[in-house]
């Protein structure tokens, strides 16, 4: 089942936006697989551990970037996404454009995790939900989503 979440009267693909889809990849232990994104000074969040995912194209549905960046990145192959979460960043008062980051839970049995070739990032490893909260130098966006997924039984009603 692969959904897609869009909040009414935001245009995702209007000019000035831009859209990335992210995957909270959970394994059957519920740790959580991520990327150590390599030490390179020209790129966001340097030397931390993220989530794996990218940009959408202009015109493509966020949920067939998930799968392009996943198969890119890991080559992953998924049936299911469920959306969790999406976070919007207006930086035009910083002279940038307003991004929206959407998040979705990809489940890898282990099976898939023992076929994955990593293509991008200098590691990949696996983190319970409290190690990677309470521990791991994670990129802030993808440290909230994930917090908000361990947590979220205690979330909410």
């Amino acid at each position: 089942m692969l959904v897609s979440a869009l909040v009414p009267g935001h245009l995702p693909h209007a000019p000035g936006v831009r859209l990335s889809g992210s995957a909270l990849i959970v394994l059957d232990d519920g740790s959580y697989l991520l990327q150590h994104r390599d030490d390179k000074p020209d790129i966001w969040y340097p030397d931390h551990w993220g989530c794996f995912g990218g940009a959408v194209d202009p015109g493509e549905e966020p949920l067939t970037a998930l799968r392009r960046e996943l198969y890119e990145e890991l080559e992953l192959e998924f049936d299911e996404a469920e959306y969790f979460t999406r976070f919007d960043f207006d930086l035009s008062q910083l002279g940038a454009p307003r991004y929206y980051r959407m998040f979705y839970v990809v489940r890898v049995s282990p099976t898939q995790r023992a076929r994955l070739v990593l293509h991008e990032g200098k590691a990949i490893d696996a983190f319970p939900g409290d190690i990677v909260c309470r521990d791991l130098k994670v990129t802030p966006y993808d440290a909230f989503a994930l917090f908000l997924h361990h947590a979220r039984n205690r979330i909410g009603s």
